[in-house]
């Protein structure tokens, strides 16, 4: 057994007690969320332990045990977020859960108290997602940002969205094909076919039905994504016994990443800024929208979208925003009235 990392996972093997503060990128309290920006020791060797001052991938001086010897440290980004209850907390709820409390106002017969619960394996406090090591664009998406709505044309999504699309290294959704290829995430899959595959978000949280639907390619076939809605509903109700329409599934545009996915939450679940209009379009609206096309038409575009004008929500963070608000009719009179209702904004914040 390697003395060194007995145990420890080679993909993120440092204890989230090596993590350094520098700032916070952004919180939400109706969320619960806390983003916060720090760095990590420089990734581990990748060398053999015996080849001893190494150098490791990262151009690191590393020792025997791969850990690094000149103090270098790379960026990582922590997203902290206060946890759902479980289903067992209200059977802890006369038990001694709640350890002490302070009573912090009343009024008629309502009162307002702050509770500290016992800790209890089966109800983490917070949930933690790390992304290490993170890169500009991840720092850069991550921070608090203001939005505003962008208009694109067809042109527009040739002259401007496109490159920047064809810009992104295939490294970036490399992690993609490895799940559509079963090279990682192979015990999470749902249901896999030809045309795609289904499993759960990285956001997992089994309180939540909370899932992506991931085909090979891009596609406007119709069929496929009535295949997707299909599969996903009998998922839903052999898992968690939902009926039709408790599902809500929906695309981003802008995405996360350019990859075609679907997204696949319960209809209940509070919306995210991902949910919100201006981002989410709902599959069966596109199904609806691209079901509308004739023969003729299909032959000159599978897919409609690519035929239609759309207005969406951007971050000043994002890759786009810059290029997308200069090529606004108006420029000048547009960036005027952005620049303005950001220092409106902010008044707020």
């Amino acid at each position: 057994m390697d003395p060194c990392h007995s145990g420890s996972l080679l993909a993120f093997p440092h204890d989230l007690n090596d993590f350094t503060f520098e700032r916070v990128l952004d919180e939400n309290p109706n969320f619960h969320s806390l983003i916060v920006l720090g760095t990590f020791p420089a990734p581990l060797s990748t060398a053999q332990p015996s080849d001893r001052n190494s150098v490791d991938r990262f151009g690191t001086q590393t020792d025997s045990c791969g850990e690094s010897t000149d103090g270098i440290r790379l960026p990582a980004i922590l997203r902290i977020e206060r946890t759902a209850f479980s289903s067992t907390f209200t059977d802890h709820l006369s038990t001694g859960i709640v350890t002490s409390t302070k009573r912090i106002g009343d009024t008629d017969i309502y009162s307002w108290w702050h509770g500290w619960l016992a800790r209890k394996d089966d109800i983490p406090d917070v949930k933690i997602t790390v992304i290490f090591p993170a890169t500009e664009v991840h720092i850069r998406k991550y921070t608090k940002q203001e939005r505003i709505m962008v208009t694109e044309t067809p042109d527009l999504y040739h002259e401007v969205v496109e490159p920047y699309i064809d810009a992104f290294p295939a490294s970036r959704t490399q992690w993609v094909r490895d799940v559509l290829e079963g090279k990682s995430e192979t015990g999470s899959v749902l249901c896999r076919t030809s045309r795609f595959l289904i499993l759960p978000d990285m956001k997992w949280d089994p309180s939540w039905t909370d899932l992506v639907a991931l085909p090979p390619r891009h596609h406007g076939h119709v069929g496929m994504l009535e295949e997707i809605s299909d599969r996903a509903y009998s998922i839903a109700k052999e898992r968690w016994a939902l009926p039709r329409g408790a599902l809500r599934m929906y695309i981003h545009y802008q995405p996360s990443y350019y990859h075609f996915h679907v997204h696949i939450v319960h209809a209940s679940q509070d919306g995210t800024m991902g949910m919100a209009v201006g981002q989410a379009h709902l599959l069966e609206d596109i199904i609806s929208m691209n079901s509308s096309y004739n023969a003729e038409q299909l032959r000159h575009s599978p897919n409609i979208l690519s035929e239609l004008t759309l207005t969406y929500g951007l971050g000043s963070q994002h890759g786009l925003y810059d290029a997308m608000v200069a090529a606004q009719v108006g420029t000048e009179e547009y960036a005027s009235t952005i620049a303005q209702a950001e220092q409106i904004l902010r008044a707020f914040v």
